[in-house]
């Protein structure tokens, strides 16, 4: 399907908001996103995972560095802490890829 400007059509999440944190890592590299959808950090800064993107886009994890939000590669994430085993799969929604 066509999916416009979003990443992809379901995510993982640890509840039906996505607002409890699924896993806690570390970034293995520096990385700077190609626009504000995207979160950037540093080498060695803790990244918290709120959700996974699958399907189109199984590359893109969406989280927090510090009070930033936004998606990032998961390959660039070392996990050092599960919060949450199992995971909800849900629908995404096209607001979720615009931010203001």
């Amino acid at each position: 399907p066509d999916l416009g400007r979003r990443f992809a059509e379901r995510k993982r999440c640890a509840d039906p908001e996505c607002s409890k944190l699924m896993c806690r890592g570390k970034a293995m590299r520096d990385f700077k996103g190609p626009d504000c959808r995207f979160v950037n950090f540093k080498k060695g800064e803790a990244v918290y995972v709120y959700h996974k993107l699958i399907g189109k886009s199984t590359e893109l994890w969406a989280g927090s560095v510090g009070s930033d939000f936004g998606y990032f590669p998961k390959d660039l994430l070392e996990i050092n802490h599960n919060y949450f085993n199992e995971e909800l799969e849900l629908p995404t929604d096209v607001s979720l890829f615009f931010f203001l």
